[in-house]
C-alpha cells in the first residue's frame, strides 16, 4: 500500500495531531523508510516535527512496529530523537518525534562514518536490554533453520542498522532512528544483519566479515553457527521476495544470498 500524504489523512486525525503541534502549514514526505503508512516532516508554529503513522484497522507490521517504537523510545533517548506525543484517532496511530536536520550515514569502504557506526554498535552491545523489549530475535528465523538457539540472548538489538537509520548532524551528533524492530537476542545477530548493508554499499563479503570481526561477540561465534545463519537469512529473504516484492527487498535477497554463497566453500572444504 502506498504511503499516505498529510492532506489525505482524515480531518479528525489531522485535528488531533494539531492539538499538539499547532496548525500545520506544510508537510514534506520522508524520502526513506518503508515501515509506516505516513512519514513526513510537519512545519508548525514552533518548528518542524517528524511524524509517523499507521492505520489501526489491521494489526499489521507497520502498526505494531510503531507501538513498539513508542514503548522503547524513553529507554533510548541517548541515541534516538525524542518521542514528543502519541495520538490515536480516526483509525490511525500517529507518533510525533523531535525533528533532526541531518544526513544519512555512508557505509562505503573507507568512509569516516564506519568508525562511528562501530562505536554505536559497541555501545548497544553493552547496553542493558529494557524490559519493554520482549520479542526474541530468534523467532525471525524459526521457519528457516532447525536450531535457532544460538541466536537467543539478552542483548539489545536494533535489527535495522541500515545507513538511512543513522542520522549525522552538522554538529557531529549521531542519532539512530526506527526502533520498532528492536529485539532481545545474542549480540552477534546484530552484526550478522549488518553484513548485508555493508555489501550493498560496496564491501565484498570478505571485507564485511573483516569489519564485523572487530567485535568480540562476532569472534566468539562458532563458524558453523554463522554458516547456518547465513543460509537461514538468505532463505528468509527468498521467501519474503517470492511474490511481486519491492526493489529494496530484492536487493536484500540478492545480498543475503551472496553472503551465504561466500560461506559455502568453508563448509565443504577442499575436494
Amino acid at each position: 500500500m502506498a504511503r499516505c500524504d498529510w492532506s489525505d489523512l482524515p480531518a479528525d486525525v489531522r485535528e488531533a495531531v494539531q492539538e499538539h503541534t499547532g496548525v500545520v502549514s506544510r508537510a514534506v514526505p520522508a524520502k526513506t523508510g518503508e515501515h509506516s503508512d505516513i512519514a513526513a516532516a510537519l512545519h508548525t508554529p514552533s518548528g518542524r516535527v517528524f511524524v509517523k503513522g499507521a492505520r489501526t484497522c489491521t494489526e499489521g507490521p507497520d502498526l505494531w512496529s510503531l507501538r513498539r517504537e513508542a514503548l522503547i523510545n524513553p529507554h533510548v533517548t541517548q541515541y534516538a530523537p525524542r518521542l514528543l506525543w502519541e495520538v490515536e484517532a480516526g483509525g490511525w496511530l500517529m507518533l510525533g518525534f523531535e525533528y533532526v536536520e541531518a544526513r544519512h550515514a555512508d557505509y562505503t569502504p573507507g568512509s569516516a562514518d564506519l568508525p562511528v557506526l562501530a562505536k554505536i554498535v559497541d555501545a548497544f552491545q553493552s547496553m542493558p536490554c529494557p524490559d519493554v523489549v520482549t520479542r526474541r530475535v530468534e523467532t525471525h528465523w524459526a521457519d528457516f533453520t532447525d536450531d535457532v538457539s544460538p541466536m537467543a540472548g539478552t542483548s539489545m538489538l536494533h535489527m535495522d542498522l541500515n545507513p538511512a537509520n543513522l542520522l549525522f548532524t552538522s554538529d557531529d551528533r549521531v542519532y539512530v532512528i526506527d526502533w520498532g524492530f528492536a529485539r532481545r537476542g545474542a549480540a552477534w545477530v546484530e552484526l550478522a544483519t549488518l553484513i548485508q548493508w555493508l555489501t550493498i554499499n560496496g564491501h565484498s563479503p570478505q571485507q564485511a566479515e573483516e569489519w564485523v570481526g572487530q567485535f568480540p561477540a562476532w569472534r566468539a561465534v562458532v563458524p558453523a553457527v554463522l554458516d547456518l545463519f547465513a543460509d537461514a537469512n538468505a532463505a528468509r529473504w527468498r521467501s519474503l521476495t517470492a511474490d511481486d516484492p519491492p526493489s529494496w527487498a530484492v536487493t536484500l535477497a540478492e545480498h543475503t544470498q551472496s553472503w551465504a554463497e561466500y560461506r559455502q566453500p568453508r563448509r565443504t572444504g577442499p575436494p
